[in-house]
């Protein structure tokens, strides 16, 4: 968890750095430094609601809990989680130059009408998508445990990283691509959403509310594989293993937690796990070479013309 929780802080934070700070740029070609204190209230504005949306997740998640029913609040969530997750690593790599000149456009017009409102406004709901994004994200990786997240190692020095490089991007001392730099991320997202796609399909299986192709004798969903001697996906799962065949696995059952967590990895997948999971990367890789594919298209009719 602490991992997932870093590299979706790291993500999530940056690019609100990256775009508080394009919004700080573009006031000092406006020349209209006195605009950055009304963006730097917006930005705190945003930071308050979201830490007011975590609150009131956690207190969603404990009255679900007390009424037994938290389990399927927990699958909503995640199930939304995998369309967000997509949608950010899509997204950035579509629409992140049409937002920025659209968000431009917004500060300029603010700046030629004197509206501080206008410049709070918009800097808070550029900024408070990012951090409410980021609560869904913490509930769906933790089970509704957001306060557990927001103080985990992964969120601060994810958080702490995020502030770093911002700053090296935004002054030029980072050389590195951001674009290349969010590729690479969106990677490791996309590994993030597939694990909880696969996860939430196991759960539907588990509670009988998704049924199988492959069924044992009792009508439950059979596992397309069983490597547990390989590498079992949670500790118990190994000490399990030893305690009925008197063998230790090859790999340890931590590595197989953080394996599962990470990129969705479970020792005993049904054939609908297996299937989504290489479905899902299919569909991804498909719209990410379109995407690639259609930017290059466009630069290519941009240099003829």
């Amino acid at each position: 968890m602490d991992f997932q929780a870093f590299l979706i802080t790291l993500r999530e934070c940056l690019e609100a750095v990256l775009i508080v700070g394009l919004i700080l740029g573009y006031l000092d070609r406006l020349n209209a430094p006195q605009y950055k204190k009304w963006v730097y209230a917006g930005v705190g504005l945003a930071l308050l609601a979201s830490l007011g949306v975590a609150f009131l997740f956690q207190v969603v998640f404990t009255s679900f809990a007390s009424f037994g029913s938290d389990t399927y609040l927990r699958l909503g969530i995640m199930i939304i989680s995998v369309f967000l997750l997509t949608h950010m690593v899509l997204w950035m790599g579509k629409e992140a130059k049409e937002n920025q000149q659209a968000s431009q456009a917004k500060v300029a017009a603010a700046v030629s009408t004197g509206s501080a409102i206008t410049m709070i406004v918009h800097s808070f709901l550029v900024i408070v998508r990012e951090g409410i994004e980021t609560v869904f994200f913490f509930a769906a990786i933790s089970g509704g445990e957001i306060e557990k997240v927001l103080t985990s190692y992964g969120a601060v020095s994810g958080l702490l990283l995020a502030l770093i490089f911002g700053y090296l991007f935004v002054s030029g001392t980072m050389k590195i691509p951001v674009k290349r730099f969010f590729q690479v991320t969106g990677v490791l997202i996309l590994f993030i959403a597939a694990g909880m796609l696969v996860q939430t399909i196991g759960r539907f299986q588990d509670l009988g509310l998704l049924g199988s192709l492959l069924t044992n004798a009792d009508g439950t969903p059979a596992a397309l594989y069983n490597i547990v001697a390989f590498m079992p996906e949670h500790y118990i799962d190994q000490v399990q293993y030893l305690r009925d065949t008197g063998n230790t696995t090859l790999i340890s059952g931590q590595i197989g937690t953080f394996m599962g967590a990470m990129f969705g990895y479970s020792h005993n997948p049904s054939l609908e796990q297996v299937i989504a999971w290489w479905g899902y990367f299919a569909f991804a890789g498909f719209m990410l070479t379109r995407q690639n594919r259609t930017s290059k298209t466009a630069k290519k009719l941009k240099e003829v013309s």
